[in-house]
């Protein structure tokens, strides 16, 4: 059994293109939409909040791929933030990555792909009478022994190799694609009565639902200050959906001529998934009344809509098309996260074994030190906390990123640039500037969804330095 001492550049530029989409399209855009429509209550809040979030992620994409050309090697983000700061804002991040941002996001999709099966096994609803144990204050049920199998069964499969990982990643990645255009198709052409205009008198009307005890809904219109508030708070929502494009970035030790393939997998991948995002949530206002997109049963809005398209059978094809999203997902998330542990580790900032690279040119000891943070964080079980505590965390380290790009050019002029950022100074500056707001808006109005997240990245400035003193020694 011997080691390998480097990667094996073996993905091209429709596998790198499969990994950005097929990392970002998990369970968010089947259940997020029902709480945007909460917050904002109307049809044209509701889609600029997906078409804002769009914008934002395909300029920071965009943006990405002057860094990705300029350090075309495994660890992405870390480092990229570690040669436009210090190594100490790369540990940060590749320890609040390792904490809660990669390994939470794998989690929260591992729970929604139990939560789905549950329609096929009822044993894997997460209801009092399927309790299997508790431990403490945790109630352990059947649902999140799956989540965590998906993820150590998706982790021993990388561990065999990039070209496993990659063979479902395309695999799944196209096969979700192809049913989210279908599903979308059929939203428009084969429904009885379309809710289109009624739901499109809100218009950029503004209003906060509030839901009474027997199910029923009262609006309330908003505006000024409270409207940002009630956006900002939206978009935890729709940024956790588009999340996780970056992960490519991971992976570039493994990409074939990265200078070009990255930056343009970047663009191609979040540019199909803001596309497709703004179009599933077009259908739902077509298939649905606003009341029914505001509160459907457990908010698995996308079951409500197949429901109304497809009668009895939609709830079945739905379950079927978020599991085989959400695998898909998870096995991107797997694939990339564990390279930058192993270019931690490189540096001395991380275990030591994470460093090596196993026969079969993968990194397996950080893969599996990231399915045993992930399967913890699966025993919570709770969906809704993870993405909250991921968003603000993520959205921090992008700004940061892309403020590096403006840091480099002035530190390292000479430094080979294949690739620019895409509208550089004006568009990578308005990122900053929107992902700035957002953060502060959360700050302000949702403060509950930012101190977690806050708290576990700064316990890292104390591991970074018990880090180096046992690098030295």
């Amino acid at each position: 059994m011997s080691a390998q001492n480097e990667f094996k550049p073996s993905l091209g530029l429709l596998d790198a293109t499969m990994v950005v989409a097929g990392s970002m399209i998990g369970s968010g855009i089947f259940i997020v939409g029902a709480d945007i429509t909460r917050n904002v209550g109307s049809a044209g809040w509701g889609i600029a909040v997906w078409l804002i979030t769009g914008i934002m992620t395909i300029i920071a994409a965009t943006s990405y791929g002057e860094l990705s050309a300029m350090y075309p090697k495994a660890g992405g983000q870390y480092v990229y933030l570690k040669e436009a700061y210090n190594p100490l804002v790369g540990f940060l991040y590749g320890w609040s990555f390792f904490a809660v941002i990669q390994t939470g996001t794998i989690a929260a999709v591992g729970v929604a792909f139990a939560k789905f099966a549950g329609y096929f096994f009822p044993a894997l609803n997460m209801q009092e009478q399927n309790i299997l144990f508790t431990l403490g204050s945790v109630k352990i049920y059947p649902a999140q022994l799956v989540s965590i199998a998906v993820v150590v069964l998706l982790t021993q499969i990388n561990t065999r190799g990039v070209k496993e990982g990659k063979i479902i990643q395309t695999t799944f990645t196209v096969s979700k694609l192809l049913a989210l255009f279908g599903l979308i198709l059929c939203g428009f052409l084969f429904v009885d009565q379309s809710h289109w205009a009624e739901n499109w008198t809100t218009g950029m009307n503004a209003q906060k639902a509030f839901v009474a005890a027997d199910g029923s809904i009262t609006w309330e219109a908003i505006g000024g200050i409270t409207l940002l508030g009630a956006i900002a708070a939206s978009m935890v929502g729709s940024i956790f959906s588009s999340d996780s494009w970056n992960n490519v970035t991971f992976i570039a030790g493994e990409i074939k001529n990265p200078k070009r393939n990255i930056g343009l997998s970047l663009f191609l991948g979040t540019l199909i998934v803001t596309i497709i995002y703004i179009a599933a949530n077009l259908m739902y206002l077509n298939v649905l009344p606003m009341a029914q997109i505001a509160k459907p049963e457990e908010d698995r809005l996308a079951v409500a809509a197949a429901s109304v398209i497809f009668g009895s059978a939609g709830r079945a094809i739905i379950a079927v098309l978020i599991m085989v999203s959400t695998f898909g997902c998870i096995n991107g998330l797997v694939m990339a996260g564990a390279r930058v542990y192993y270019t931690m580790a490189q540096d001395g900032l991380f275990f030591k074994q994470a460093a090596t690279l196993n026969k079969n040119a993968v990194p397996q000891w950080a893969l599996w030190s990231q399915a045993v943070v992930a399967a913890l964080l699966c025993l919570s079980g709770r969906y809704g906390e993870l993405l909250d505590m991921v968003s603000f965390v993520v959205v921090i380290f992008y700004v940061l990123t892309i403020i590096g790009i403006f840091i480099l050019r002035k530190k390292k002029p000479e430094m080979e640039r294949p690739y620019k950022a895409f509208g550089y100074p004006v568009l990578p500056l308005i990122y900053v500037l929107m992902g700035t707001s957002f953060c502060i808006l959360l700050v302000m109005f949702k403060p509950e969804y930012t101190w977690p997240g806050l708290i576990i990245t700064l316990l890292g400035v104390p591991l970074y330095f018990f880090a180096l003193r046992s690098a030295k020694a």
